[in-house]
């Protein structure tokens, strides 16, 4: 089986995450190389056309078509100009794009199945953020659901807020996030008893950055010689206009926390493990996501993480035994469940075991690999049946 996937990025340069998407793609095809599987991503937006293989990955970086209000439908055009060779060829069977733009909406592949994967839309996210959504991302994110040839979503939640958002009624495979766990050992011979508590992904409201502070500022008062550490890119804040996120969070923190918190911006994907190991605690506000593999990375890693308790996260997460789920907008409850894990040092153990249990269980690349591979067997399958 060959699969083709289509990203605006991934890690091919292996130094910084380029987010969950790319993320779980290069995960992904990890693990369907193990199988046997030839993968093939081809990377839009790119500086230059360029075909390369890195870690036994096929990568096409495509340079869009600049055309004064066409380059959208050119660079779309291209992308099926070069799944059509592809396939004419036999060097793929399948392409797999992801919700985001819709960047498969004036793509239909002549005889190539196409499948698309809920990883949380632009107008997912601005529904999940009370804010409106560019209404040509609407319009391209909804062709390409109804022009797909199967339908994927990394969580419940996701595929039932995206058919009612769209108006759609589209039956959805749930196939989460894969992690590798052999890449986040825990090293327990180093296990941190410091009081440090750490945020990793970007500094952005969605994420719950701005109830952070509020929540640290408690944390503070019963633990003060509790550590914030934030890692992460600095994001605009699209509602107030301010250039800096960071900056907000800032004027939030108390005179005396502020003291306690340290920004260290984005580090090299290569040093998050690290990062995560010298955590006592990972705390992921959120109020928009899919399916984070930010989260997984962490339980992996055996590290209790405080989480928010919106609906995706009743998928990865079991309240009390392998982890926290709580309202971001509660920090008195949210703080709380930070203070108890800084504090009692076995019940941080105890459910950052549990933790990595349930990644090797339900999210490892192993297991997800062979879930996806059933599935793509049964769209091929059909597609030829046609």
């Amino acid at each position: 089986m060959r699969i083709v996937f289509i990203t605006s990025h991934f890690p091919f340069q292996g130094e910084k995450s380029v987010g969950g998407i790319g993320t779980s793609i290069k995960n992904l095809a990890i693990g369907l190389l193990a199988q046997g599987i030839s993968v093939r991503v081809l990377v839009y937006g790119q500086n230059e056309d360029r075909v390369f293989i890195a870690d036994g990955i096929t990568i096409q970086q495509i340079k869009n078509i600049k055309f004064k209000g066409l380059s959208w439908l050119l660079t779309r055009k291209k992308i099926e100009r070069i799944i059509n060779e592809l396939y004419l060829n036999q060097e793929i069977d399948l392409v797999e794009v992801p919700d985001w733009t819709g960047i498969s909406s004036f793509i239909k592949p002549k005889s190539c199945p196409l499948i698309i994967r809920l990883n949380g839309s632009d107008t997912y996210f601005c529904h999940l953020d009370n804010r409106p959504v560019k209404w040509i991302n609407k319009f391209h994110e909804k062709r390409a659901l109804q022009k797909a040839d199967g339908f994927l979503s990394v969580s419940q939640f996701t595929a039932d807020m995206t058919n009612r958002i769209f108006d759609l009624d589209k039956e959805f495979t749930i196939i989460p996030n894969p992690i590798d766990v052999n890449l986040f050992q825990p090293d327990n011979e180093n296990y941190q008893k410091e009081k440090t508590v750490l945020y990793f992904g970007s500094l952005i409201r969605k994420k719950g950055l701005l109830e952070l502070p509020l929540i640290f500022n408690k944390v503070i008062e019963n633990n003060p010689n509790a550590k914030l550490i934030l890692i992460g890119q600095d994001v605009p804040d699209v509602i107030s206009g301010n250039p800096s996120t960071w900056q907000m969070m800032q004027q939030l923190f108390s005179e005396k926390a502020i003291q306690n918190v340290a920004y260290l911006g984005s580090v090299p994907y290569s040093e998050i493990k690290e990062k995560i190991q010298q955590a006592r605690v990972c705390v992921f506000p959120s109020f928009a996501e899919a399916f984070p593999v930010s989260w997984l990375e962490a339980m992996a890693m055996e590290k209790p993480i405080v989480t928010s308790d919106m609906g995706w996260a009743k998928e990865m997460i079991d309240h009390g035994v392998n982890g926290f789920l709580v309202d971001p907008t509660d920090h008195e409850v949210y703080a709380q469940k930070i203070s108890d894990l800084l504090e009692d040092e076995v019940l941080s153990i105890k459910l950052g075991k549990e933790a990595r249990q349930k990644v090797i269980q339900c999210f490892d690349v192993q297991v997800i690999s062979m879930r996806n591979l059933e599935f793509y067997q049964k769209v091929i399958t059909q597609n030829l049946q046609k």
